[in-house]
């Protein structure tokens, strides 16, 4: 079977735009990267710095594309960077990929990442074949999963010790959706 790679694409939805990463996004990335709430629920460096933030732009999101692993997207609003969400742990055999994604502290409680986790969904399924797209948040990452419930998918029950942050091993919910998960458009 030849690798599969995903395309380069930008992908919208109410006025929110999904787009592949620049080096512009590389300032607002860490200022973002350093803030509590991201910091506790993703195992990013601390400190975290403008050259980590380059290296993810330039290096690490461009890397996970070209090796079929998954796509990363600048998560845009109002030409303002609201977060990053990704697809990873793709297997295209099996045809399934899981959700990441993190918002600016700015864009949270607007219903953006929200949007953004619905309309990367549907492409997923409906654009490219995929049948099953995972989200795993952390047991204590309320937030995180009312995100995956309003966008709809299925909590399908816990992972134990099944993730890791900063403070150490987690249990992880895990939710799912499928092609009959997917409600009319914009879900």
């Amino acid at each position: 079977m030849a690798e599969e790679i995903f395309p380069t694409v930008s992908l919208e939805i109410d006025g929110i735009v999904l787009r592949p990463l620049t080096e512009a996004d590389a300032a607002p990335i860490a200022t973002c990267c350093t803030d509590e709430l991201i910091q506790r629920w993703l195992p990013l460096p601390n400190p975290y710095t403008l050259d980590d933030a380059r290296q993810f732009c330039l290096e690490l999101a461009p890397g996970q594309q070209a090796s079929g692993n998954g796509v990363v997207f600048g998560i845009e609003v109002g030409g303002r960077l609201a977060g990053v969400i990704d697809l990873k742990r793709t297997d295209w055999r099996a045809r399934t990929t899981e959700i990441g994604y993190w918002a600016a502290p700015w864009a949270r409680g607007r219903g953006v990442i929200r949007r953004a986790v619905s309309r990367l969904s549907r492409w997923a399924i409906e654009d490219l074949g995929f049948v099953r797209v995972e989200i795993r948040v952390a047991t204590e990452n309320v937030d995180s999963q009312r995100v995956a419930e309003a966008a709809g998918f299925v909590n399908e029950g816990v992972l134990r010790n099944a993730g890791y942050i900063h403070a150490g091993r987690v249990d992880l919910i895990v939710y799912s959706c499928i092609d009959a998960d997917l409600g009319g458009e914009g879900a």
